[in-house]
């Protein structure tokens, strides 16, 4: 048998050239004949065979650990001035159009990208297909046949999430034998929206409650229910959810409470160290993508560490949060910096903070890699606050701290991929978040919702949020919420899809409609002086809260192209606003 689902596949010196001759090859549009070099037989004539070919779908997942560009650059959480990272421009500019669409975080393609989606998908359809028909054992059919059923339902979330409505593909299709058949019109976002809460209910029973040793990053009953949590949870949110209907936030809130109930997960202590490698399947995990250093690496901390590191270039910097998210972090008394008693002095301001803000952001004066790091001006500082984009350096003064690993220097992250920790797609704590959320919409603040909360909170060392606030209202437990999601998930790319739900990216007052701000510090009349300074003007249309079908995917599929109206309000098959 294979080793970790994730790495081995990378590092058996047969895989990969057995692997570059039976992937399959897909056109911009849906699906195409693979022209395989080895049979269907052959690939499918032993359950050892068949693991390498789901292997591939799990390496298809997206590699965020090498990712130059954190989705959190594309909301309101980090800044880079890069202008040539995907997207970045696009996004900022809201100059998103059919022939312009960024394909998403991930090294290999892009998260959302449409293509790629449907490649990964189109693969987990041969593989479902495949083994349903083989001879088998029937447990073996009855677990991989759930793993990737699994992925493809993961693949089609992030479509559902970008696009709305698309085509529902559950078989391999082939344009020589099918024919113009092959071209599938899409579905509505509703009924997208049944297949994923379909699919991934009935897959539960079928996968086991817990994983380990070679089996880690498999998914388990936990992590079907929780993907099923956050896409409930994004159905029932203003985005998806207009006329604010109760039943979706309830829905959302039991599947929360199902994997609440499984008995297996926990906060793990060590906030910071929760994204060690030592700590990589830590009983915090639900779903991940397992990485092994230099076999099956990456290079996160060289992309995305501070740019200087005791006296030389190290890193690309490319985590530098605003000044808005540093805002976000409470004090630790509990209170936000702007509330009353909060004890919050604007001319010291990293005073007194949350640990969690400690664990997450290096500011000047931090200490990495034992070295002291200045951002400020008038020191000649090599980590001085870049507002003109001239180089790495930060153009917030502002470094990410969390999710790296002090231990490993950029250069040599560069050179030799040594991460790995496993990138995270959902853990327990955002599990905790969800349910509070959506009990919080669906009922207010009760009991439930205040313990949920308070678990992520006190491993933080924050008081409770009645120690804090007293009783609160449901509007200000939603205030809070949000705020909390956006600190203890901060870096985990969720930021930019909890602006969206929440539809509060454009407008007035949208977070993604204004500027983001930095913060020059200088030293005047022998006194440091903090001014938080803007870095970046961004604009955000509401129809970039759903994104346009690429105009080459219409181009090739009229069965796309004859739908307009419905519910989805779809012009020539296009999504509003295109």
């Amino acid at each position: 048998m294979f080793k970790h689902t994730l790495i081995k596949i990378g590092s058996y010196a047969l895989t990969g050239a057995l692997l570059t001759t039976m992937l399959i090859q897909c056109k911009p549009s849906l699906e195409i004949e693979p022209r395989d070099q080895i049979s269907d037989a052959a690939l499918f004539s032993t359950p050892g065979n068949a693991d390498l070919f789901l292997n591939d779908i799990y390496n298809q997942l997206p590699d965020v650990n090498n990712e130059t560009l954190n989705l959190d650059q594309a909301a309101d959480n980090s800044y880079v001035g890069a202008e040539w990272m995907w997207g970045r421009t696009t996004i900022y500019n809201s100059s998103l159009n059919p022939n312009d669409v960024p394909g998403g975080p991930g090294d290999n393609g892009g998260s959302w990208n449409w293509g790629n989606s449907y490649a990964r998908i189109r693969k987990a359809n041969l593989f479902i297909k495949k083994v349903t028909e083989s001879e088998f054992p029937a447990e073996y059919k009855k677990s991989k046949v759930a793993e990737a059923r699994f992925l493809r339902a993961f693949f089609y979330h992030y479509l559902w999430t970008t696009y709305g409505g698309v085509p529902l593909i559950t078989e391999p299709l082939s344009n020589l034998t099918q024919g113009d058949s092959i071209n599938r019109p899409r579905a509505t976002a509703a009924a997208t929206f049944k297949f994923l809460t379909d699919e991934l209910t009935a897959i539960v029973p079928d996968l086991p409650l817990r994983v380990a040793g070679n089996d880690m990053g498999r998914p388990t009953k936990g992590a079907a229910l929780t993907l099923r949590t956050w896409v409930e949870l994004y159905h029932a949110s203003p985005l998806r959810n207009p006329g604010n209907e109760v039943a979706r936030w309830a829905k959302a809130a039991a599947t929360a409470k199902e994997v609440m109930a499984l008995g297996v997960y926990g906060l793990f202590p060590d906030f910071e160290k929760l994204f060690y490698v030592e700590n990589k399947n830590n009983l915090e995990v639900i779903f991940d993508r397992q990485y092994k250093s230099i076999v099956k690496g990456h290079q996160r901390e060289g992309r995305s560490g501070p740019a200087f590191v005791n006296g030389i270039q190290q890193s690309w910097g490319n985590l530098a949060p605003t000044q808005e998210l540093v805002d976000d972090y409470a004090m630790d008394n509990g209170k936000a910096i702007t509330e009353a008693g909060s004890g919050y002095n604007p001319q010291d301001p990293y005073k007194g903070r949350e640990r969690r803000f400690y664990q997450s952001i290096i500011y000047d004066g931090s200490v990495w890699q034992n070295d002291t790091m200045r951002t400020r001006r008038g020191i000649n500082a090599l980590n001085e606050i870049d507002l003109g984009s001239a180089n790495d350096v930060s153009n917030t003064g502002y470094y990410g701290r969390k999710t790296l690993d002090e231990r490993i220097g950029g250069q040599t992250s560069l050179a030799q991929s040594p991460g790995g920790n496993s990138y995270i797609f959902f853990r327990y704590a955002d599990v905790l978040l969800m349910y509070a959320e959506a009990q919080n919409e669906a009922a207010g603040p009760d009991a439930s919702v205040l313990s949920a909360i308070n678990m992520v909170r006190a491993r933080g060392a924050l008081p409770t949020i009645e120690a804090t606030y007293g009783t609160v209202t449901k509007d200000k437990m939603r205030e809070i919420l949000r705020r909390e999601r956006r600190v203890e998930l901060a870096f985990e790319d969720k930021r930019w899809w909890d602006v969206l739900r929440w539809k509060i990216a454009n407008g007035p007052n949208g977070v993604l409609n204004k500027q983001a701000t930095g913060m020059v510090i200088e030293r005047r009349n022998g006194v440091l002086t903090y001014t938080p300074t803007r870095i970046v003007s961004k604009t955000f249309l509401d129809r970039m809260y759903t994104w346009p079908i690429p105009q080459g995917v219409l181009d090739q599929n009229p069965a796309m192209r004859a739908q307009n109206g419905g519910p989805d309000g779809w012009v020539n098959g296009q999504n509003p606003g295109y």
